[in-house]
């Protein structure tokens, strides 16, 4: 089954990012996207999110055409479907590591996966202020953050940024994990080669053009 497709995608800000990008991601699919700083991956994500109309061609989402939908219906359908996942952790500030993770749950009416919270290493950290916490620990709590709203569709920007290999080998591991048993799909920007060798396909995303390695 087909869960996202684009067709024909381009879009620019003061000079030409991208033009005609074509890409169909099937349930259970992880696609990694390559590329130099400014290629445009990042937007490319944002527009394959919902969160950027593009000037030009279409998406579809579980097979409705995103940027058609009414805001409300486009509200509840990142809500009960799309997760993000950036370099940046964006938690809420002054809030416990648990209470960030019941935030999501609770927006979703679902219960935090205490298996999820063991194999990302932050069980021990939940009543801590976020804070209080490491770099690499709040990113691995806004991996969980995302995770515990339980997305069908994935889509993560530098989401090992901050940290180191073994970790973010971990980090990305759940991440491929959690989509094949969700039967959903994981679109990952990153610098990192090795990194995107894990996925099920690799493109670059260079001259304009989404090339597959």
């Amino acid at each position: 089954m087909t869960i996202l497709k684009a067709e024909n995608i381009s879009h620019s800000f003061d000079y030409p990012l991208f033009n005609d990008v074509s890409l169909e991601i099937k349930a259970g699919e992880s696609v990694a996207i390559l590329g130099v700083s400014g290629s445009g991956k990042s937007t490319l994500l944002h527009i394959l999110s919902s969160f950027l109309k593009p000037q030009k061609g279409r998406v579809e989402l579980f097979g409705k055409d995103i940027y058609s939908l009414k805001p409300n219906e486009l509200w509840k359908l990142r809500r009960e479907t799309v997760g993000l996942i950036f370099q940046h952790h964006y938690l809420f500030r002054g809030f416990s590591a648990m209470e960030n993770l019941q935030a999501s749950a609770l927006l979703r009416g679902v219960e935090i996966d205490e298996a999820l919270v063991d194999s990302l290493g932050i069980a021990r950290v939940l009543k801590q202020d976020v804070s209080s916490l490491s770099g690499g620990q709040q990113q691995r709590l806004s991996i969980a953050r995302v995770l515990a709203k339980k997305p069908k569709a994935l889509f993560a920007d530098e989401p090992t940024g901050n940290l180191d290999r073994a970790a973010a080998n971990d980090a990305i591991s759940i991440l491929f994990d959690y989509v094949a048993k969700n039967q959903g799909l994981l679109f990952l920007v990153t610098h990192d080669e090795a990194l995107a060798k894990k996925a099920d396909r690799r493109y670059r995303l260079e001259n304009g053009a989404l090339m597959r390695q």
